[in-house]
């Protein structure tokens, strides 16, 4: 494993040793299964930036609330940008496979993903940021992927607070695409100060650029169907 085990403990908060890892692998019943997982934006006012997915043992969190975010989620949180967060994930022997969007998802709409996984062994994590947030992510954190006697299961994805910047609801500090209230493009200047923890974001007050009645959101955020496909 490229990542020392004390620096995966660190960065991705609970995995076990590499070599419980690689033992593990070796005795998982059946292999890998294919599952599809749709996931549909249920906000009227939020984008999603493009989606992170991962299977993996359950070890492995991609946050733990109350703590604070690992750099490469905070990132994620931010910016809406998945490849750190992704690398490292690919670099643990406790990830079986990964997944990713490369468009924005706007709301009402669903972008459906396919993803190797155990059944037996593998929880689904999902996580994007939301814009025009400072740093506001939706996520599922390590739920069980459906067993092959289940049938479909649906979840619901809250939007959470990466805690790594201030909500001033700035322009200059929002990253994405054109917002009226900026009059075009946000910033993405990064502020820092934040609460320094991951908690349930408190949505939009008005604050700075964006106004409550046309960008706060009441959780939860995404409805997620995963279905096993093979």
């Amino acid at each position: 494993m490229s990542i020392p085990p004390p620096a995966i403990t660190r960065r991705l908060a609970l995995c076990a040793l590499a070599a419980a890892a690689v033992s593990a692998q070796a005795t998982e019943p059946h292999g890998r299964w294919l599952y599809e997982v749709s996931v549909t934006n249920i906000t009227y006012n939020q984008r999603f930036t493009p989606l992170l997915l991962a299977t993996h043992k359950p070890e492995i969190r991609f946050f733990t609330l109350g703590q604070p975010a690992v750099p490469e989620l905070a990132t994620l949180a931010e910016e809406g940008n998945v490849a750190p967060l992704r690398a490292l994930l690919d670099a643990s022997a406790l990830v079986t496979a990964t997944a990713a969007a490369s468009g924005l998802l706007d709301p009402g709409k669903t972008a459906t993903f396919q993803i190797q996984g155990n059944p037996w062994r593998d929880r689904l994590s999902v996580a994007a940021m939301l814009i025009p947030t400072n740093d506001a992510f939706v996520a599922l954190n390590g739920v069980p992927l459906p067993l092959p006697h289940q049938g479909a299961q649906t979840f619901t994805a809250l939007a959470y607070d990466a805690g790594s910047e201030v909500n001033d609801e700035l322009c200059s500090s929002i990253p994405g695409p054109f917002f009226a209230e900026c009059g075009g493009p946000g910033g993405g200047a990064r502020v820092g100060g934040g609460e320094g923890f991951v908690h349930v974001h408190r949505g939009v007050h008005g604050v700075g650029s964006l106004q409550p009645n046309q960008r706060d959101w009441r959780n939860p955020v995404a409805s997620i169907r995963v279905r096993l496909v093979r």
